[in-house]
């Protein structure tokens, strides 16, 4: 039986099993694919990017395991590496910059300095592509990060500086809206805090909030820019505390008309942050997730399809929130193929939302009503046994894009191709 014949077969049984249960695989289908998915730039490259300067310096509580051969060690190879990627996604894509990733060949430009001639070239190469650009201040590797405080610093001009830096990627991420039709995300976190425990937190976090409110004085349309705040439990050189915690960051979301980012590999581990959804936006409109995998102490692991990623998206198609979720992903790993990493963890992304759109909500829901628990947990195990695989397998095959297991050819051609190619 040729590969066609057997993935629509499969799917046609999935597709009656399913509709045993209301549910219509077709329009499941259709609602996926129109789900942007924000892939981050940094991945290609070890969060390197492409200042040349000595006030650049690796700092701020990043750090990137591995040295896997094939990093991209400039633009033009950034965006090689993107298209290759977007190639093997099936459904709707935007990208997500950080400031470190301008075209700075014309001379360097600080972080305060940066304007958006420096990211003409990415307008350019999304407008081609079709797609939307989401964007990141850079507030660590730097001089100006080395004590471990930006925003929240007591030191005036080093505050005045990431002030500056932030005020200049808004304005950029505003020009990203206007020039491709989208309102682009431009996401705050920064890596302040204390390795000890400190003794004045109240200082640190008034300086932060006066920042905030500097930092969004200028005001830009909502259709050109969304701003969100992004916490951290610790970091790297901040395990005992950290000055843009998820209560101030929160608090300040709400009573600013801000988004609230939501990064599940930023919480303690028996926290979950499917379970933060439905209580933040009670009083919060739209909220950024950054989508990863926290192992122990590293919070940036490649997704993979597990209980925290699919409850993250039940909880949002449950709640019947997604026009108001913006969903990009944030890990790094340089001990494999950085290609490969993208593959698993955007398609692990996407898959969690088939899985959780393929779910019999009303049926779930009104069980849980008449108090008919057997029923609902019986249902909710009978669906994880659901030809959930054959669904997907067709809808990467009917939009052109390489199954799973094809993928990993794909990958390693690319490699043996261009990637061994790179010093």
């Amino acid at each position: 039986m040729k590969q066609k014949e057997k993935i629509t077969e499969a799917y046609t049984i999935a597709k009656e099993q399913y509709a045993e249960y209301g549910i219509d695989i077709n329009e499941v289908l259709k609602k996926l694919d129109q789900i942007p998915i924000s892939l981050h730039c940094w991945q290609t490259d070890d969060v390197t990017g492409f200042e040349i300067s000595e006030d650049t310096l690796e700092s701020g509580g990043i750090k990137v395991t591995g040295n896997y051969p094939g990093i991209a060690r400039n633009i033009d190879e950034v965006q090689e590496d993107l298209d290759k990627i977007l190639s093997l996604l099936p459904g709707k894509h935007r990208i997500n910059l950080h400031a470190i990733y301008g075209d700075f060949q014309s001379g360097f430009a600080d972080r305060n300095q940066i304007d958006i001639q420096h990211f003409q070239n990415w307008i350019d190469w999304a407008k081609v592509r079709g797609i939307g650009l989401d964007f990141n201040a850079t507030c660590f590797a730097h001089k100006k990060a080395n004590d471990g405080y930006t925003l929240s610093s007591k030191n005036q001009d080093i505050r005045n500086f990431w002030i500056d830096h932030v005020k200049q990627c808004r304005k950029i991420a505003a020009k990203f809206g206007k020039e491709l039709g989208t309102p682009s995300v431009h996401n705050l976190w920064i890596p302040d805090g204390a390795k000890d425990t400190p003794v004045d937190r109240w200082t640190h976090r008034v300086i932060l909030k006066n920042s905030l409110d500097e930092i969004f004085q200028p005001s830009y349309p909502k259709t050109q820019l969304k701003d969100s705040l992004e916490s951290k439990l610790f970091g790297i050189g901040s395990e005992s505390m950290v000055v843009g915690t998820h209560d101030f960051y929160l608090c300040y979301a709400a009573q600013n008309d801000k988004l609230i980012c939501l990064d599940n590999g930023h919480f303690h581990p028996t926290e979950q942050v499917g379970d933060k959804i439905a209580s933040c936006m009670q009083f919060i409109d739209e909220i950024m997730l950054h989508l990863t995998r926290g192992v122990r102490w590293d919070s940036d692991h490649i997704i993979t399809l597990n209980d925290e990623i699919v409850l993250i998206a039940q909880e949002i198609i449950r709640a019947g929130v997604l026009n108001k979720v913006n969903i990009g992903l944030d890990f790094f790993d340089a001990t494999l193929n950085r290609i490969g990493a993208y593959i698993i963890g955007a398609r692990a992304a996407r898959k969690a939302f088939l899985y959780a759109l393929l779910e019999p909500v009303q049926m779930l829901k009104e069980y849980e009503e008449n108090s008919q628990f057997f029923e609902r947990l019986a249902t909710l195990e009978q669906f994880k046994s659901m030809p959930f695989g054959a669904v997907w397998d067709y809808y990467c095959y009917s939009n052109g894009i390489p199954m799973d297991k094809q993928c990993i050819t794909e990958v390693n051609t690319y490699q043996d191709k261009i990637l061994r190619n790179r010093s």
